[in-house]
């Protein structure tokens, strides 16, 4: 703010008894020192006001108070003291004494050019309140004119910021924790499925083994049911082996018994040599056929015998015929199978693991 110039006054020449009665002409230069400006104690200096320093210090007074009562309750006084009461000068008498504007160094030029200024200008520099002290071009674009209005709006717009910040936290947090657990699932249905898989492709393969073991044993079995043959023909099994009973010394039926007419060829199981045959007591005509490994197979019972001791014979030849002689109840087969230490066996099984099913 530009101060305001005094009146012009007549000039003043200066004679010797304003200086004291000393002559101007005859002082010596004044050199100041340290000793010579040292501030007085106590005492303060006191400015004489004249009519150019009120109007200036009025001024600035009237517009420091403008500017602090119309602020809208931005400053308000300390709480327990009164308030103080303000007296304005009446500013129409200094308004007047003061020099043109136009007159002023500088100041004459920016009124002067008016072409410079946009329209409405002036308008608009009138029309703004003392309170916009701090309100931004922003603010102002949005109808905000009012320091603590703007004000109050950063600070809303400043918190949400904050709770859209945090909301945002929240939902990546969310977002973050459901891909975990939907990894975490997935992962689990990995490893389910692959130990579904694993378990199917065990199953899978114990099945496809089991069926070559069967396969290899049905092999085996038809190769050896080449090699082996059944020991008679049309006949009906009347008694088991193990089958306890008074009629048997033992106490139980040491062999299997064949029900065939009498005459019906007796056929050797499998390639040996003739053993024994002759008559053998409760057994009748026996022909014992010994086998490669030693087993024993007996023929017991026979009506006639074809082979003799010592003679080789080959599967399926016939070495006698279904007779009734020694103990027994009717014409049959009692077939006997020993191994090689001794043991008697039951001859079904022997014959099923021959490939043969009587």
């Amino acid at each position: 703010m530009a101060s305001n110039r005094p009146a012009p006054q007549a000039a003043y020449i200066p004679n010797d008894d304003d200086f004291g009665g000393y002559d101007p002409e005859t002082w010596e230069e004044w050199n100041p020192t340290e000793e010579s400006v040292r501030p007085v104690r106590g005492r303060h200096r006191v400015h004489k006001k004249g009519g150019g320093g009120l109007a200036r210090s009025s001024t600035v007074l009237g517009v420091g108070v403008i500017a602090a009562v119309g602020a809208g309750g931005m400053a308000t006084a300390q709480d327990g003291k009164p308030p103080v009461s303000i007296s304005m000068p009446d500013l129409g008498a200094v308004t007047d004494s003061l020099p043109a504007a136009e007159s002023l160094p500088g100041v004459g030029a920016l009124l002067s050019d008016d072409s410079a200024a946009p329209a409405g200008a002036e308008t608009v520099a009138a029309a703004a309140p003392l309170t916009a002290a701090g309100v931004s071009h922003t603010d102002a674009q949005q109808g905000t004119t009012d320091a603590g209005e703007a004000l109050r709006a950063r600070i809303m717009q400043q918190a949400e910021n904050q709770q859209d910040q945090a909301d945002d936290a929240v939902r990546s947090a969310t977002e973050e924790a459901a891909v975990k657990k939907a990894a975490e699932e997935a992962a689990a249905q990995q490893r389910q499925a692959e130990r579904k898989a694993d378990a199917e492709a065990a199953a899978k393969k114990k099945k496809e083994r089991e069926a070559r073991e069967a396969k290899a044993l049905a092999e085996r079995r038809a190769k050896l049911a080449k090699s082996y043959a059944l020991p008679t023909s049309s006949y009906t099994i009347t008694s088991h082996f193990g089958v306890a009973g008074s009629m048997w010394s033992s106490g139980h039926h040491t062999g299997l018994d064949f029900a065939a007419p009498t005459g019906t060829p007796l056929k050797a199981v499998h390639t040996g040599t003739v053993k024994e045959a002759g008559w053998a007591g409760a057994y009748g005509y026996r022909t014992v056929l010994e086998l490669s490994d030693g087993t024993e197979v007996w023929y017991c019972h026979q009506s006639s015998m074809n082979v003799s001791a010592g003679q080789k014979v080959s599967t399926g030849d016939v070495i006698g015929r279904v007779g009734a002689t020694g103990n027994v109840t009717g014409p049959h087969l009692h077939m006997e199978v020993h191994t090689a230490g001794g043991s008697t066996v039951d001859p079904l099984a022997w014959l099923q693991s021959k490939g043969l099913n009587p």
